[in-house]
């Protein structure tokens, strides 16, 4: 068994399939989510249960959180019974989900207060790539921290890069999905205006999956369109956040707006749907 006791906060889409990833690796892995229901699938393969996330430090060297946004950083750190209100001196604190290089920094400084170290370490993929440990693992922090981590973001990304200090990962992060949001508003117009002229969905995505701008993004999100299925890997109204974010720290350009007033007015009706649910905003 790897020696390393990790500690997981966070179980959602992502959140399940990348914790299954480190049991899987024989690491003892302590999970915390606020719904204790989706604690019962990872309980069932090996992991243990920590009622608080300082229950949860307590008994872990390396915690990795991948929560929804910079409300729930807060919380977990500052809540009453959250991280910062147990002993977190030598520990390593990994934050994977997407937040804001702001809210990185914050943290970052005050996990140093206390002798503990922060890297921020979002991911590019999709629930499938986490269930076949498969994704892009985006780091910004301490080189010495990010070596020591490496192996176990190796477990759930096919590459961990180091971008450099705190906030770059999470910039990096920002800047892919400001262009998925493109590329996917760009995908739901061209669908749309190929029907508005006569050309079925399928003989479109036919000619574009075997084109020169084919991608594994098109082809996924085409059946999506084909088989008229929503259901979320990546909800729509995350895309909205992850876009102001984008914007708090200086994006700016013609597309960006235009993708962001999109998504934006499809939230209201579609934002629990997933991402590629765009395309009814497009076609109304």
């Amino acid at each position: 068994m790897n020696t390393t006791k990790i500690g997981w906060i966070g179980l959602g889409n992502m959140g399940i399939p990348m914790a299954e990833q480190l049991i899987k690796a024989d690491y003892a892995v302590t999970v915390y989510n606020r719904s204790k229901d989706k604690e019962t699938a990872l309980k069932e393969i090996g992991a243990s249960i920590a009622e608080t996330p300082k229950n949860l430090v307590s008994q872990t060297e390396v915690v990795i959180l991948m929560v929804s946004d910079d409300a729930a950083i807060k919380q977990i750190f500052n809540g009453p019974e959250g991280l910062f209100s147990a002993e977190i001196s030598g520990k390593i604190v990994i934050n994977m989900s997407t937040v804001s290089p702001a809210i990185s920094k914050e943290m970052d400084t005050l996990c140093k207060e206390k002798g503990a170290q922060y890297l921020d370490a979002p991911v590019s993929g999709s629930v499938k790539q986490a269930e076949t440990g498969q994704l892009v693992i985006m780091v910004g922090g301490d080189e010495t921290a990010f070596g020591q981590v490496k192996p176990i973001l190796e477990k759930m990304g096919k590459m961990a890069v180091r971008l450099g200090d705190t906030g770059a990962g999470n910039v990096a992060k920002l800047a892919i999905n400001s262009l998925l949001a493109l590329y996917t508003q760009g995908l739901a117009e061209t669908v749309v205006f190929a029907n508005q002229q006569g050309i079925e969905t399928e003989d479109l995505l036919n000619l574009l999956n075997n084109g020169a701008i084919a991608n594994i993004f098109t082809k996924i999100k085409g059946d999506a369109i084909i088989a008229d299925n929503y259901k979320p890997t990546f909800a729509l109204k995350h895309i909205v956040k992850d876009l102001n974010l984008a914007k708090a720290i200086g994006l700016d350009s013609p597309l960006a707006k235009t993708a962001l007033n999109t998504f934006e007015a499809a939230t209201a009706k579609y934002g629990e749907e997933d991402l590629i649910a765009v395309i009814k905003q497009v076609k109304e």
